[in-house]
C-alpha cells in the first residue's frame, strides 16, 4: 500500500467532491441469482458465504477502483484485496475476520476456514491493513432487502450485507446491499462490479473444484 496524490489519479474530480462531504456513502441494491452457488456449495460440501466471499472477491479483483481506498484525507493504493467476514465467537458475541483473497478457490477456502475458527477461538479480531478490505455481513437468519446507513466517518471500505436467500421453483436469489464511497468510485464501477459478480456466480462451476 502507498500513498498517491489524488490529482495524478483517476479519482482527482472526485476525491474534491466527495472527501468533505458529510455523508460521501452510496448504497446499491441488487437482486442475484444465487441458483449456482447453492447447487455447488452442497455438491461440494462448502460453506456457502465462503463462496460468496470468494466471487465478491474475484468480481472485484477485475475493477481496479478497488485498488485505491480514501483514508483520512489521503488516498491510498493497494496491492492486494481481501473480504472481510463476520465471525460468532466463542462467547456469543461478534469478530472481524480479513481473509486475504487468492484466486484459487482451495486457498481461499482453507484461509477462510483456518482464519474464521481462529477468530471465532480467540474472540480477536483478524486484520489485514495493507489490503484493500471489503467488508461483508451475512445475516443469514433473517428475512431483509440490505442496510444503508452504516458510514462511521472512520472506515471508508465498500460494505456488502445480505440475509435469507429466497428459494422459488428452480432459482434461488439473494438480495445484496452494497455500500461505498463516492470517491473510490462512481456509480457505473459500482454497477459494473456487481454486474460482474453475478456472473461469477454463474461460472462458478468453470473453476477448479476442490
Amino acid at each position: 500500500m502507498k500513498e498517491v496524490k489524488p490529482g495524478e489519479t483517476t479519482r482527482s474530480y472526485a476525491f474534491d467532491m466527495w472527501m468533505n462531504a458529510p455523508m460521501p456513502m452510496v448504497t446499491f441494491f441488487k437482486k442475484l441469482d444465487v441458483s449456482r452457488i447453492v447447487h455447488f456449495s452442497k455438491k461440494r460440501g462448502l460453506k456457502f458465504n465462503m463462496l460468496m466471499c470468494w466471487c465478491i472477491g474475484r468480481a472485484a479483483s477485475k475493477v481496479k477502483e478497488f485498488y485505491m481506498l480514501p483514508i483520512g484525507d489521503k488516498l491510498i493504493q493497494y496491492d492486494n484485496i481481501a473480504v472481510n467476514t463476520i465471525v460468532m465467537n466463542r462467547e456469543g458475541e461478534v469478530s472481524s475476520c480479513d481473509v486475504p483473497f487468492s484466486d484459487n478457490l482451495h486457498v481461499f477456502n482453507e484461509n477462510y476456514l483456518y482464519l474464521t475458527r481462529k477468530v471465532a477461538e480467540s474472540c480477536e479480531n483478524h486484520d489485514l491493513p495493507d489490503s484493500m478490505v471489503i467488508g461483508t455481513s451475512a445475516l443469514a437468519r433473517y428475512d431483509i432487502d440490505g442496510a444503508v446507513g452504516m458510514y462511521s466517518g472512520i472506515f471508508n471500505n465498500p460494505f456488502m450485507i445480505w440475509g435469507k436467500y429466497r428459494k422459488k421453483w428452480f432459482r434461488t436469489t439473494l438480495t445484496v446491499s452494497f455500500q461505498f464511497h463516492h470517491t473510490q468510485m462512481d456509480g457505473a464501477h459500482a454497477a459494473m462490479f456487481l454486474d460482474i459478480l453475478q456472473k461469477e456466480i454463474n461460472n462458478l462451476k468453470t473453476h477448479q473444484s476442490i
